[in-house]
Parts: structure tokens; sequence; C-alpha cells
């Protein structure tokens, strides 16, 4: 049977959400399959991942690391198992229901477009589609976007989303081993990298919700290595070949 559609979620400490997103991954139309990347988590994430196994056997994975190693090197984990076993849609997405499980199809349905390659689910294509965050979130969250359009050139709105659907293309096409941010940066330097490749990038509207449950793991080191890094990245991608025709849709 093909593998189509993977579903990537990297936790720590998630053991207030992690069930009920399990379950509603698992309702979704469409058999998306899911795999769970925990970080050792002290409070039990993954044994409640691996008793829900009982139930999803076919398709509901997970991979346990011995501690905190960052957002970045579990996605990629990710990526390169979702390449291994043949997924034709790989799609990011956190725990705490901040994404709404349920636009996992609409994702998925911007990126069966022939025209399109990644697609980004936005808090900012239409506005300011925010619930429950702090005003001084938003706002950091909002113009740190705008900075990173203005460092890059990208034409990317959510330069910080962590909401995505990567066809196979795009993950094959990138040299995973050479993506070094870790935290906060990461989901730049992956939008910036298959920008400058050439694919064809399009952001959907979606709202984004704080979490109500659990602790968020923002810090401030996180925050700096995504202001400091754009300009490194920035540098560093005047010297690199990339293939023309960027594109991006709105």
């Amino acid at each position: 049977m093909k593998k189509e559609k993977l579903v990537i979620i990297p936790t720590f400490n998630e053991k207030e959400n992690i069930q009920d997103m399990v379950l509603e991954i698992m309702e979704l139309e469409g058999e998306f399959e899911l795999l769970v990347i925990d970080d050792g988590s002290p409070d039990g994430t993954a044994d409640i991942v691996k008793d829900l196994q009982k139930s999803f056997p076919e398709r509901l994975f997970l991979k346990e690391r011995p501690g905190k190693l960052g957002l970045g090197t579990a996605y990629i984990e990710g990526f390169k198992y979702a390449l291994s076993h043949g997924y034709e849609y790989i799609f990011e997405m956190d725990a705490d229901f901040s994404h709404n499980p349920k636009d996992l199809i609409k994702l998925y349905q911007a990126c069966l477009d022939p025209d399109t390659d990644m697609v980004i689910g936005s808090r900012y294509i239409t506005g300011v589609n925010v619930v429950n965050w702090p005003m001084g979130r938003v706002l950091m969250s909002f113009f740190a976007s705008k900075y990173v359009q203005f460092i890059t050139g990208m034409p990317i709105k959510d330069a910080t989303a962590g909401f995505k659907c990567y066809s196979r293309k795009v993950l094959s096409s990138i040299d995973l081993d050479k993506i070094r941010f870790i935290g906060y940066a990461f989901q730049i330097e992956m939008k910036f990298t298959t920008w400058m490749l050439g694919f064809k990038i399009k952001e959907i509207p979606i709202i984004f919700t704080d979490r109500t449950r659990g602790t968020s793991k923002m810090s401030t080191h996180i925050f700096r290595e995504a202001v400091l890094g754009v300009i490194n990245m920035k540098f560093k991608s005047l010297f690199r070949r990339y293939k023309p025709n960027q594109t991006v849709s709105p």
C-alpha cells in the first residue's frame, strides 16, 4: 500500500494534550498517519502514545529520544523517516492544539495543486489570526516575520509558522544534514531553503489558538537564535548556488 500522508509532532511534556491530539488526527478523513517524536518527556507523554498504538498499530508511530535535543533535530529525524518510508506529503504541527488538526485537510488539499510544492498554515496572510496571545507576543511574532521578509527577501507573511505541508520532492531536494538551526529559526531556515531552491510555496489562512494546557517551550534563547540566525543565514546564502524561479502564491 502506498504511503501518502505523515504528520510529524515533536513532544516534550505534552501529557495534557497528546491523547486528544492523536485521537483527533486518527478520526480525520483520509487516513493520516502520525509520527510522534518524544524527547524523553518525564511526564510520561511517550507512555500515552505507546498505549494508543494498540488501537492504531498501522497509523501511529513513536520515536523516543534520550533528552531534549531541540525542535529542529526532531523534525529532521521525522523528515528522514518520512522519506525512507515513501510518504508523499509530510506535515509539521504542534501537539498543543495551537494548530487545529482539522486544518491538516486544508493543507493537504492545497498541496495537491500541481503548482504548489509547500503549503504554510499562515497566521498573517489575511490579517492577524491569533487567539489568546497577549498583545506583546502577537507583536513580537508579527514583526519577526516582517524582519525575516526584510532580511531575506522572501515574500512570505508568516515566516516563523510551524504548521506546514511539504511535498516529498521538497524534502528530498534539501540536504537535511546542512540545516543548522534547532529552535525558532529552524522554521525560517526550512522556508528559506525551499524558496531558494525554486519551489512553489503557498500560504493559506488558519486560526492560531494559544495552548490552554501544558507549558510553552518558547524562550529568549530561541528568539535570539532566530534574530541573529537570519542575518547569518542570508549572508551564507550569497555564497551558495540555488536553482532560480522562486515562486510564492498568496
